[in-house]
């Protein structure tokens, strides 16, 4: 048995943020030796991104833009807190409030589409790395959503942009081990949170790119579903030497991004390998594979897996488009882009890959 996809819902923070917008506020928030370089255009002008969602975008770049402080936003400016930002305590402040109602409106979209009745759920699995506060998102939904009392829960901390893979591995799990399981998967990233004021080149890069949102999935180890999308198989893969690459750490103020130019290299060397050793496995070469739902890490990692893999602009488009019109959300991202692979009727198999700390490529098979 598998885990069938019934649903899937997604959301993001209403308020979007244009790049224009994204650099009007990084020239405000940036240490005093960034504001006015040459350089920091650039970043945004290349970035791939066209707009994005956050929980400080909106009434808050408004107040930076303008120079007023209507939303008494710790992110404003200050003396106190010039070229460091908030700290990691007022960013958690806000992730717990912010959070569950991001997650629980994708979990709603995904139970609707489902037709589950949400006292049927049995298990559910939360994934995060951009926040920690208990009771958490899992409290948010069972209380939302009417869960059951009972609900078997897991959560998938802190493993990056590779998180909502994981998750579903956990669900395709319980799927398998219980016929009459019926999991909710819910990805949850307030990334926005974590913003950067200092003048290290690869967190303003990542400034520049990373974003909010929110995406559920809905499945249980049974078809019949309106939306027949099922995870028969997922691999994971450690790029060697590869742990400085990549990484994501708590500061004082906000958490760490480090991500070197060395990772599109990486990944261009090591993937194909592997890639082709797992579908093999799975009865399948990568000539077999008909749609892709590769994560945005950014437009230099997608070029590098199209590159090594061999796949066309239309392949890797679906992602392109998630990632101008969304940003990078880390880990729901690539749900994102399965949505709209599902809206498009792509053809399957489709493979679904993340990149996170470690480094590690992990990837998904959907029949």
């Amino acid at each position: 048995m598998s885990f069938a996809i019934h649903g899937l819902g997604t959301a993001h923070p209403p308020d979007p943020v244009t790049a224009d917008q994204g650099l009007g506020l990084a020239r405000a928030l940036a240490g005093p030796d960034v504001r006015t370089s040459t350089w920091l255009g650039p970043i945004y002008a290349n970035s791939g991104v066209t707009q994005r969602f956050q929980v400080i975008g909106g009434p808050v770049v408004r107040d930076v833009l303008n120079g007023t402080t209507h939303t008494n936003s710790p992110f404003l400016p200050t003396t106190a807190n010039d070229g460091v930002g908030p700290t990691t305590g007022q960013r958690m402040a806000i992730y717990a409030r912010e959070a569950g109602p991001l997650a629980l409106r994708a979990s709603q979209r995904a139970l609707a589409e489902s037709g589950f009745a949400p006292e049927s759920i049995t298990h559910l699995v939360t994934v995060s790395c951009t926040g920690f506060v208990a009771p958490g998102v899992d409290f948010a939904l069972m209380t939302g959503l009417g869960l059951k009392p009972t609900v078997a829960r897991t959560h998938v901390g802190f493993m990056g942009c590779h998180g909502a893979l994981n998750g579903l591995r956990v669900a395709n799990a319980f799927a398998t081990a219980d016929p009459a399981a019926r999991v909710l998967v819910c990805a949850v990233e307030l990334s926005s949170l974590h913003y950067y004021y200092g003048s290290a080149a690869d967190k303003l890069i990542a400034n520049a790119i990373f974003a909010d949102g929110a995406a559920a999935v809905v499945g249980a180890s049974v078809g019949g579903s309106s939306f027949p999308l099922t995870l028969v198989a997922s691999g994971s893969c450690l790029i060697p030497d590869s742990a400085a690459d990549m990484g994501w750490t708590v500061g004082d103020h906000g958490f760490e991004m480090s991500l070197s130019r060395r990772v599109p290299g990486q990944i261009a060397a090591h993937l194909r390998p592997w890639l082709e050793a797992w579908l093999a496995d799975n009865g399948l070469a990568l000539a077999d594979v008909r749609s892709w739902a590769v994560h945005p890490g950014g437009p230099k990692i997608v070029s590098a897996v199209g590159e090594c893999l061999g796949l066309s602009a239309e392949a890797l488009a679906p992602s392109l488009g998630v990632f101008a019109s969304n940003g990078n959300m880390s880990s729901p991202t690539v749900l994102f882009i399965l949505e709209k692979l599902r809206a498009a009727g792509a053809p399957r198999p489709c493979v679904a890959l993340g990149f996170g700390p470690g480094l590690v490529a992990e990837a998904a098979l959907f029949m």
